[in-house]
């Protein structure tokens, strides 16, 4: 699979507490995104998601908003990174049609020490199969 730049969300982004994803995509307008082909949200850990005192979480949410300070977000799709996971394992989360302007991801994280690297991406392909390929191809 092919990641688009413009499309990724986080590249090997570290997050040790809540936070939002590096990049946010502008979508130019309100816009229904995807009618007639399904847009996937992809994310892969590139670091385990740290599971050393039992008590940590990891939660993901799909937020749109019409400003790029997201100062009104709304949550349009959530998942949740099972603590312990290794690094490669992924995630797909389905990208609602009806959006704002713009979209990003919420990584919403708790517990004594949690910690997880990320990658995430936008994309039409449902991935059958994961695997790790060098960048800049």
């Amino acid at each position: 699979m092919f990641i688009d730049k413009e499309l990724e969300l986080s590249d090997s982004q570290a997050v040790t507490s809540s936070a939002a994803s590096t990049n946010y995509i502008d979508l130019s307008v309100d816009a229904d995104v995807g009618v007639g082909k399904p847009l996937w949200v992809i994310m892969q850990l590139d670091v385990a998601a740290d599971a050393g005192n039992s008590d940590e979480t990891y939660s993901v949410a799909l937020q749109t908003d019409d400003n790029t300070s997201f100062s009104s977000a709304a949550t349009i799709a959530t998942t949740t990174i099972t603590r312990g996971d290794a690094a490669g394992t992924g995630y797909t989360m389905g990208f609602p049609m009806a959006n704002e302007r713009y979209v990003r991801l919420y990584y919403t994280l708790a517990g004594t020490s949690p910690s997880v690297t990320i990658s995430a991406w936008v994309t039409d392909q449902l991935p059958t199969k994961w695997a790790a390929y060098a960048d800049a191809i």
